[in-house]
């Protein structure tokens, strides 16, 4: 079995190249190949197909985030199997090429179903409800289809006539240098039919502005940017195809104490200078655990040094387990001493421990 070429290099972009350099680059691709343009030309045939299929997953944030990490075996597992001719691939990608390409009488249906609108809806967390996750009840609106007509805009009983101006096709043809031209019907969109009698319910549209009422299951560990994709909850089709989907996108308030480095958690304490120097044993806040949790200062800790509490950050979205906690120490030194407190330190001072070091003229080695 011939081993198959790396989708990026198919297309000729970057690992991270984005979804509109991929488009431009595939429709390129594909009117440099297309079987129209190169009739008996089995190479241009198949280089056609590869950009395809290339196209086809590089454009689908899923199949993409499993190619990235599996390659073709991790598609293949999941169950993708590529186009199974051209009838697929127009049907996919039809609107790509109808500015361009005369395969209407080949692979353009009248009414063909196409999927329905995906639509985002952007949901505010706060810190603590990202730490635990949480069941949320979403309310919007979008687009079903209607219950009247059945998503086909016409008024029960009655039935759709012919375009006249495309004979039903959905296209219609001129000529272009070399190349006949096909593009979408002025008068009927592409459906290859007009309706004379639409649906009072919708006005023909199909379909109804309808208020939706859904609860979702936020799990912990989300952070800002994080998406929830929820199958069928998007806008109906067009011509019984299927529903798009809703994208739920997380944004997470900042805290006021704690500060987030992917899963782990940062945040910064104020200390004496004393019990700097002599160590001590604080409480420091925890998400999740009221009353905090007990840590130990070590004597002779430095200003700005960390110490680090496991598995006390936030939950990791895959495998359970939590970041960890580090605590930056902020020595603070007193403005004002009292007279007693001054006679302390300044008896300290004079200890030999405590002197500079320094000899001859040279201090930390320098000079």
């Amino acid at each position: 079995m011939m081993q198959k070429r790396d989708y990026y290099e198919i297309l000729g972009v970057s690992r991270d190249a984005g979804e509109g350099e991929i488009k431009k680059v595939y429709r390129k691709l594909a009117m440099k190949y297309h079987p129209d343009r190169n009739p008996g030309n089995e190479e241009a045939v198949e280089k056609f197909k590869e950009a395809a299929e290339a196209y086809d997953v590089l454009r689908d944030s899923e199949k993409r985030q499993i190619y990235d990490r599996f390659g073709h075996e991790g598609l293949e597992g999941s169950g993708f199997r590529g186009f199974s001719g051209f009838e697929d691939i127009f049907s996919s990608f039809g609107d790509i090429f109808e500015d361009f390409f005369s395969f209407g009488n080949r692979s353009r249906r009248k009414n063909r179903s196409r999927k329905g609108n995906d639509l985002r809806y952007d949901l505010n967390l706060t810190f603590e409800e990202a730490f635990s996750g949480k069941e949320d009840s979403l309310t919007f609106y979008k687009q079903e289809s209607c219950e009247t007509c059945l998503g086909s805009g016409i008024t029960p009983g009655s039935e759709a006539q012919v375009c006249g101006t495309c004979q039903g096709n959905g296209q219609v043809m001129r000529s272009q240098g070399f190349f006949q031209i096909s593009t979408t019907c002025p008068a009927c969109h592409g459906e290859g039919q007009i309706i004379t009698d639409p649906c009072q319910d919708c006005n023909g549209a199909g379909k109804v502005k309808a208020k939706r009422n859904i609860t979702v299951k936020i799990p912990p560990g989300v952070d800002t940017g994080s998406q929830l994709r929820l199958r069928g909850e998007g806008e109906a089709g067009d011509h019984s195809g299927p529903p798009g989907d809703l994208f739920v996108v997380i944004h997470v308030k900042r805290h006021d104490f704690f500060t987030r480095e992917g899963d782990h958690l940062l945040c910064e304490i104020p200390i004496s200078f004393v019990q700097a120097a002599l160590g001590d044993r604080i409480t420091i806040p925890v998400l999740g655990k009221d009353g905090g949790e007990d840590l130990k200062i070590p004597a002779g800790l430095q200003p700005g040094e960390v110490l680090s509490m496991r598995g006390q950050g936030m939950p990791r979205l895959q495998g359970g387990h939590r970041g960890d906690l580090f605590v930056n120490f902020k020595v603070i030194i007193p403005k004002k001493l009292s007279q007693h407190q001054r006679e302390l330190l300044e008896e300290f001072a004079k200890t030999k421990e405590f002197k500079n070091p320094k000899k001859k003229g040279k201090f930390f080695g320098i000079g």
